[in-house]
């Protein structure tokens, strides 16, 4: 009986070398997929749409694979992917890409706070500040300071080094002082 069965039965389909990602790619996913969906979510708000963006992105990536490994920094070519699609995910939903203002409503700070009105006011300035920054430095300190990476973490994610993280974030904090007057403390790196 077991013998009709084996015959019966349909032949999987032969999984071809073409049909299976690239194991450069299968790690380069497993690392970072976690974090790529973290930083949409900041952006985008809801963690279907966050995942949405970000399967779509490593579906681009996955296409290109063998173009993205001849770029000079494979990392930092994802994520500027990865960045412009959460970009076009936010539009197509009719939403501004930098939805960075309103986790101001959710911060330790504000939980800890005093005077809850006074630090609202103060994390939307500081908000506001983080928007006038380039791409690079928001990245890094939205990805140090909302999401509470390290620089180690940072820069794996970015495809950068520890020390270019550590400067980044020095020189966001001397522009953000620039932007919000001398007199506003605002945290030295992590």
């Amino acid at each position: 009986m077991t013998r009709n069965r084996r015959r019966n039965t349909p032949a999987a389909p032969a999984v071809t070398a073409a049909d299976r990602p690239d194991l450069s790619f299968t790690a380069f996913h497993q690392m970072n997929r976690a974090s790529y969906v973290r930083y949409a979510e900041t952006y985008l708000r809801h963690r279907q749409d966050a995942e949405e963006a970000i399967d779509s992105t490593f579906e681009h990536l996955l296409r290109t694979w063998d173009q993205v490994l001849l770029t000079e920094n494979p990392a930092a070519y994802a994520w500027t992917i990865m960045r412009n699609k959460v970009t076009d995910h936010a539009r197509a939903r009719n939403r501004r890409p930098p939805l960075i203002d309103e986790a101001a409503f959710n911060t330790v700070s504000l939980r800890d706070a005093v005077d809850p009105i006074g630090q609202i006011t103060e994390t939307l300035a500081l908000f506001r500040a983080l928007r006038q920054l380039t791409d690079r430095q928001q990245d890094v300190m939205v990805m140090t300071y909302l999401q509470g990476m390290n620089a180690p973490e940072v820069a794996a994610v970015l495809g950068m080094t520890s020390a270019t993280v550590r400067s980044t974030v020095r020189h966001s904090l001397r522009r953000l002082r620039e932007i919000l007057g001398p007199d506003r403390i605002i945290e030295g790196q992590r």
